[in-house]
């Protein structure tokens, strides 16, 4: 099945209203991470036990915020939610899946306040984890110390055995919260022609259903990588639109609109130094004018700040964010 326009429309365009969100980094590590943390299960547990959910949604509430994108987990193999099914493939005693449930929580804490929550996951297991690589049959990731990535177009693999395991762990995932969680937003789908776009699954379609499982309605964006403006399939719902440095006035051909290809136009860059990391960048006036400019054209913009374990928000950020807010209104 494939979704018509007005299908996208209609799923969209609560999105394209809000004009722009906030998205926090919180890991047992930090993004992008390529060594193993040292951080024990006990302690990861802990500090999720620890983390204020009521604090965190009446921060947000206070900048305006309509919506907020947090990290399950990333390359680490910590994830901030059970998951059954993928214990059940890792076999680790005890299971880096927190013991609490922190997204039914948030979600709690940030419904009454009329924000929406979306999750940040990715398309790979946790590179950083030997024994969940080697369980969900994972075959690529960072190659030494300089970092270099390398994957499917290069090994000539599909994955399609890690691929099956993932789409039910996401599943897992989705079905238990429901439409508690409005969109994903899915990381590391660099290589999608050689592990998606197939007639037969698992494809795109398979692996966007495993992730909308739980709320049929839900917001999808695979992420090809930094700077790269486009629909990556027709599965999707929003473009990924990951940006570092450098601030895009077109989609490479043009001038951007609501829809690139059939994609609600949006991007994702950080305030601080880095993914989740350092103070804040920009001058109030930069953030304040591109994010206008993205809702000029029917965009969405999504800003990444840091976030405290105890799950607060930097003063810093909040009274950046606090002024877009204001400007915006």
């Amino acid at each position: 099945m494939t979704y018509d326009m007005q299908t996208r429309q209609r799923r969209t365009e609560w999105f394209k209203n809000a004009r722009w969100g906030v998205l926090t980094h919180y890991l047992a590590d930090t993004a992008s991470a390529t060594t193993e943390v040292s951080i024990t299960t006990d302690e990861w547990n802990r500090r999720i036990d620890a983390f204020d959910v009521d604090t965190l949604a009446s921060q947000l509430e206070s900048i305006g915020a309509p919506y907020y994108f947090i990290t399950l987990g990333q390359n680490s193999g910590y994830y901030c939610a059970p998951n059954a099914t993928y214990d059940s493939i890792v076999g680790r005693s005890p299971s880096r899946c927190s013991q609490r449930d922190l997204i039914v929580d948030l979600y709690e804490a940030l419904h009454p306040r009329g924000i929406q929550l979306l999750l940040y996951t990715t398309n790979c297991a946790p590179a950083n984890d030997a024994l969940a690589v080697q369980k969900l049959q994972w075959a690529w990731g960072y190659d030494g110390p300089a970092g270099i990535y390398y994957g499917p177009k290069r090994t000539g693999a599909r994955l399609a055995e890690f691929q099956v395991q993932w789409e039910a762990v996401l599943r897992d995932w989705s079905l238990r919260w429901g439409n508690k969680v409005a969109g994903w937003w899915v990381d590391g789908c660099y290589f999608n022609d050689a592990m998606y776009d197939f007639p037969e699954p698992p494809n795109f379609q398979s692996f966007t259903a495993a992730i909308r499982a739980g709320n049929p309605e839900a917001l999808v964006a695979l992420n090809p990588g930094v700077h790269i403006l486009k629909c990556a399939t027709e599965y999707e719902d929003y473009t990924a639109g990951e940006v570092d440095v450098s601030f895009p006035a077109t989609d490479g051909r043009r001038s951007v609109q609501r829809w690139i290809g059939t994609d609600q136009f949006h991007l994702l860059s950080f305030l601080g130094q880095w993914w989740g990391q350092g103070e804040p960048r920009f001058p109030d006036e930069f953030v304040i004018g591109y994010t206008r400019y993205v809702n000029n054209h029917e965009g969405v913009m999504t800003w990444d700040i840091p976030i405290s374990h105890s799950g607060h928000l930097p003063q810093a950020f909040l009274h950046q964010l606090s002024a877009l807010h204001r400007a915006l209104a």
